[in-house]
């Protein structure tokens, strides 16, 4: 026998092997990873019920320090806030989450639940994450409300509630309006696309999408992000072990993170003039709304 067919043989037969192996190995971590996304998603599609508010708040802002603070006609804004959200039919229970001393012996005197977290929460989702750790009830849906939305529309809180029930295939939800062209550079309102199925597709503090003018269209209907925003509660222990991701790094936005790990958000589209206070300048303009609106 030719020993070259021999070595081309046993070669041959290595070579196979070594393809099997590797093509098991492949189909294992395939199967692996199916039969994990599939567990994932079958808890998802329980139904989920009980529903918690949260608002995260701190002291310490680089652009607006002592923010929940501030007096709107002559009540704390996290007060405002929180009697907006009580007003929510969805939420079973509403928290204050805080790091700071101040604004909790604040929120325990106009009647809030409160709950200390640690400095060392990044953003308002962590702060949300640690809080939901330390409550005795187990809840399904955590709805992070912004501290800075004073009149946000109860409606709204209901609105993602439902939405993310209604998605089982997403872990999270939130609501955009109709963006101002006044504020379509504006860095501190984020814009939002999603796609045809109500899915986000990107967010960003820059005008998106951005033509070839660089100008803004009239005719496009630019979307801006409304703060709040739900988690499915097993998502959110998850969203706490993920590792920042590049583009939330640089937008600094925490939702980017949600998407660039593949996760599923569901948005919805409301009516809201947007009224959030991001710097000391917008409280005369909440105020002024307000008082136009006779709200007191």
């Amino acid at each position: 026998m030719n020993p070259m067919s021999i070595y081309s043989s046993s070669s041959s037969s290595s070579s196979t092997a070594k393809s099997w192996i590797v093509h098991g190995i492949l189909a294992g971590t395939a199967i692996a990873v199916a039969i994990g996304a599939r567990s994932y998603l079958g808890r998802a599609r329980k139904l989920r019920i009980r529903v918690v508010g949260i608002i995260p708040a701190r002291f310490a802002s680089s652009r607006f320090e002592g923010k929940p603070l501030v007096h709107i006609l002559g009540k704390p804004m996290i007060q405002r806030t929180w009697e907006r959200s009580k007003l929510a039919t969805t939420l079973d229970h509403i928290v204050v989450a805080t790091d700071d001393e101040k604004i909790a012996e604040c929120c325990r005197g106009f009647g809030a639940d409160v709950i200390m977290t640690s400095e060392s929460c990044r953003n308002g989702t962590e702060r949300c994450n640690e809080a939901l750790e330390k409550l005795e009830k187990k809840y399904d849906i955590v709805v992070n409300i912004q501290g800075d939305e004073p009149l946000i529309e109860p409606e709204i809180i209901d609105g993602v509630v439902k939405a993310l029930q209604a998605a089982p295939d997403a872990v999270f939800s939130t609501a955009v309006t109709s963006l101002k062209p006044e504020d379509a550079f504006d860095p501190n309102r984020v814009k939002c696309v999603v796609d045809n199925r109500g899915y986000a597709i990107y967010f960003s503090r820059g005008l998106i999408p951005f033509n070839k003018s660089a100008k803004v269209n009239p005719m496009f209907p630019y979307l801006l992000h409304l703060g709040i925003q739900s988690y499915d509660s097993e998502f959110l222990k998850i969203y706490a072990k993920l590792r920042p991701t590049p583009l939330q790094l640089e937008e600094d936005l925490e939702q980017l993170k949600v998407l660039e790990n593949g996760y599923k958000m569901k948005v919805i589209k409301v009516n809201h003039e947007a009224h959030g206070v991001d710097t000391p300048e917008d409280v005369e303009k909440i105020e002024s709304l307000m008082r136009k609106r006779n709200l007191s």
